[in-house]
C-alpha cells in the first residue's frame, strides 16, 4: 500500500484528502506542521508527500529542502500562493509538482498518480542508463560523468528524467513544460532552451554538438542513449 504523508495545517483539507486517498487504497499519515512532517518521514519514509507551503512553524520550501537531504520520493505542493516566484522556489527546492488551491480533486489525483509513476523504476528496462558521456541512475536519482557525480538542480533532473524514461522518443515541448512547471507554463518554451543548455554543458562532451540531448526544432526534445 502506498504511504502518503499529508503536510497541511487546515483540518478540513486534511479530512478531504484523507477520505479521497483512503477510498482509493492509499495509506495516509498527516502532519500539521513542518517539524512533525520531518519527524514522521524520518521514522517511516513515505512513498509520496503532499505539502502545503503555508505552515505554522516554517515555510514549506524549508520542509522540501529538509526532506530532499535524504528522501527522493515525489513531493507535490498544494498552496494558495499563485505567484510564479513561489512556484519556482518550491520546484527548485525539490518539489515535483505544484497545485494551486482551490483545485479539482480528479486533476489532483491524476497528478499524484503521474508523480508516483515517474518515481517508479523503468518498466521492461534497467534503472541505470549509460551513454558514452554520462550515466543516469533513475532509482538513485544520480548522474555521473567520468566517475564523478554531476550536481543537477531538481528542475534539471526532472527534465532529464522525463527524456531518459522515453529513450529515442520525442517528448513534446508542451508535455515537458506541463510536467515540470505546470499547465500554466505550456507556452514558456524559453524555459526549455535555458535548462537544456545547462544540461548539455554539464553532460555532453561537446555541448554545441549534442549527441544525447537532441532538440527537434519547434516540436520538443529526444534522448538518444
Amino acid at each position: 500500500m502506498t504511504l502518503v504523508l499529508v503536510v497541511e495545517d487546515e483540518p478540513q483539507m486534511v479530512r478531504t484528502l484523507r477520505i479521497n486517498l483512503k477510498v482509493r487504497g492509499y495509506e495516509v499519515q498527516a502532519a500539521p506542521d513542518g517539524r512533525t512532517a520531518l519527524d514522521l518521514a524520518a521514522r517511516r519514509p513515505p512513498d509520496v508527500v503532499i505539502l502545503d507551503l503555508g505552515l505554522p512553524d516554517m515555510d514549506g520550501t524549508d520542509v522540501i529542502r529538509g526532506l530532499r537531504g535524504w528522501l527522493s520520493v515525489p513531493i507535490i505542493v498544494l498552496s494558495a500562493r499563485h505567484g510564479s516566484p513561489d512556484k519556482v522556489a518550491a520546484l527548485d527546492a525539490g518539489a515535483d509538482d505544484y497545485v494551486t488551491k482551490p483545485f479539482g480533486m480528479d486533476e489532483f489525483l491524476a497528478r499524484l498518480r503521474a508523480a508516483i509513476r515517474r518515481s517508479a523504476p523503468v518498466e521492461g528496462g534497467s534503472a541505470v542508463v549509460t551513454t558514452d558521456a554520462f550515466t543516469v541512475d533513475l532509482a538513485a536519482k544520480r548522474v555521473t560523468r567520468e566517475g564523478a557525480d554531476v550536481r543537477l538542480t531538481p528542475t534539471e533532473w526532472h527534465l532529464l528524467e522525463l527524456l531518459v524514461r522515453h529513450p529515442g522518443r520525442l517528448v513534446s515541448q508542451r508535455q515537458l513544460l506541463r510536467e515540470v512547471w505546470g499547465p500554466a507554463y505550456e507556452t514558456e518554451t524559453h524555459y526549455l532552451r535555458v535548462y537544456f543548455a545547462q544540461l548539455r554543458r554539464k553532460l555532453e562532451r561537446d555541448p554545441s554538438r549534442p549527441r544525447h540531448l537532441i532538440t527537434e526544432p519547434g516540436m520538443g526534445y529526444r534522448f538518444e542513449p
